[in-house]
């Protein structure tokens, strides 16, 4: 499949990933999300952001978690679990997702746009990619995968754009442990490579001084990093053979939309979250990472 039109040659999953990924965002980063989360009664902000996004494997324990999850120490993940599933079982929380994120997008999205030809086909389309993405080997993606889909366009947008940042998350696991770079090694990368600072990445993912110091020492002693904690070309060369495997992993729902119906939701997706960044529903300097691509507003 030929990339679709992106000036910054990205691959397509990629370039999908960055087009939409700031749509589901709203989960982690709309005051909505949040306050529905302490509607359920969950303390704080992890507490929310733990509870709900594990809550489709269920009331697992902190182990499983931080499996899943991967690049969070454990400390921050056992504040919040197993603890959240005493205050709302996984169910409620579910509702707690799905209402938070629908009253951030009727605030960021207007009622003509959420009435709209326009969301509702990139709704289908985004749907008909979501079914197409890889689960096998993908346990968070499969765990979103057995709920039940939103009826409402917008929803169901959001949804689609869940399940294939899932399974392209677990992809990207699975890279980073087949390139024996563990959770905290991971992020002294990420922050090597300048995507995000590594202040920002230790202290919300809640790695000690001494850790993420032992980390790089690690890769200094692998021949990943150097003095000045920059990546050397051999680090810079797994950094790269990481994302190509994520993309790698991460194409079999652009391979089955074929790529005019790719184009076609990409074109649609662009004014869509656009929007959502122009209302402030994305959080700039996101420990992901991530440089949304979209940015024409659909009003």
């Amino acid at each position: 499949m030929t990339a679709i039109e992106d000036p910054s040659g990205d691959s397509t999953s990629r370039t999908m990933w960055r087009a939409l990924e700031p749509y589901h965002a709203v989960t982690y980063f709309s005051p909505e999300a949040k306050a529905a989360a302490d509607a359920a009664g969950c303390k704080g902000y992890w507490m929310g952001y733990f509870g709900c996004r594990a809550a489709p494997l269920g009331a697992v324990a902190p182990e499983i978690v931080t499996a899943t999850f991967y690049n969070f120490n454990r400390s921050r993940v056992v504040r919040a679990i197993p603890d959240v599933w005493q205050v709302a079982s996984p169910e409620q929380l579910l509702a707690a997702r799905v209402a938070g994120v629908d009253s951030a997008l009727r605030r960021l999205l207007t009622p003509e746009v959420l009435a709209s030809d326009e969301l509702a086909e990139a709704a289908a389309l985004g749907r008909e990619a979501a079914c197409a993405a890889e689960f096998a080997g993908r346990a968070l993606a499969a765990a979103n995968e057995a709920l039940e889909w939103p009826v409402e366009p917008h929803l169901a947008l959001w949804h689609a754009q869940t399940l294939l940042r899932e399974s392209r998350g677990d992809a990207h696991v699975a890279a980073l442990v087949t390139a024996r770079l563990d959770p905290c090694e991971c992020l002294v990368v990420m922050a090597a490579s300048g995507r995000v600072s590594a202040a920002t990445l230790a202290q919300s993912r809640a790695w000690p001084e001494q850790d993420w110091l032992d980390a790089s020492n690690r890769l200094r002693e692998r021949g990943l990093l150097d003095a000045n904690d920059a990546l050397t070309a051999e680090g810079a060369r797994l950094r790269t053979w990481v994302e190509e495997r994520t993309d790698e992993g991460s194409d079999a729902p652009w391979r089955a939309l074929g790529l005019e119906r790719t184009q076609r939701l990409f074109d649609l997706a662009r004014p869509i979250v656009g929007a959502v960044l122009d209302g402030g529903g994305f959080m700039a300097g996101n420990p992901m990472g991530l440089q949304p691509l979209a940015r024409p507003s659909a009003g």
